[in-house]
């Protein structure tokens, strides 16, 4: 086994785990599921068949990632955090059939305790506060806080904020690191 699973772990026959990975206490992994190389998955996690997970992702504790939800590589999922995969749930009306796609690009950070309503995509390297209730896609580098989320800023890779304002054109540069990051038509990238 290329992996580190605890005795307590459940793992459906036909998972795809990657190299390095570790599994804690009462993990269950459904049949389907594509988990990367070098992830952590904490206690008490949960992980849908129709789930696929990138290299070098983070899941804290008590996090389901139900069917339609991808997490790429370097995506950090807070303590409790929640995914949901259909928009309007009836416990009497099945709707599997409705399944919403849901994408959280490369490197984001999905706070303790926030909320991801199924259908949008979160953009690379955004940060998603605690406590946060996203409906919406979230751009590349953004910072979104508060129920309904909304948009109050910019995060650098390092996981600090960057000097620009929330529309328009500018430049910053991370004090951590020296990246320098641009700013044209309301779209943040690393130069």
């Amino acid at each position: 086994m290329a992996y580190m699973a605890h005795e307590t772990a459940i793992i459906d026959a036909g998972a795809q785990i990657g190299d390095n990975t570790r599994i804690w206490h009462w993990v269950h992994i459904c049949a389907g599921a594509r988990i990367g190389r070098d992830c952590s998955l904490g206690q008490n996690v949960f992980i849908g068949s129709k789930v696929i997970i990138g290299n070098n992702v983070k899941i804290q504790n008590n996090v389901s990632v139900y069917d339609n939800v991808t997490l790429e590589d370097d995506v950090f999922c807070g303590p409790s955090m929640v995914f949901t995969n259909v928009y309007n749930p009836r416990s009497h009306v099945s709707r599997k059939h409705e399944y919403r796609d849901t994408v959280v690009r490369r490197g984001a950070t999905l706070g303790a305790n926030c909320t991801i309503v199924c259908g949008v995509t979160i953009g690379k390297y955004a940060f998603i506060a605690a406590g946060a209730v996203v409906n919406r896609d979230v751009p590349a580098y953004a910072l979104v806080v508060g129920v309904p989320a909304r948009h109050i800023g910019w995060m650098n890779e390092h996981g600090e904020r960057l000097d620009l304002p929330l529309d328009g054109d500018g430049q910053a540069t991370c004090a951590a690191t020296g990246a320098r990051y641009r700013m044209m038509d309301s779209i943040v990238e690393r130069l």
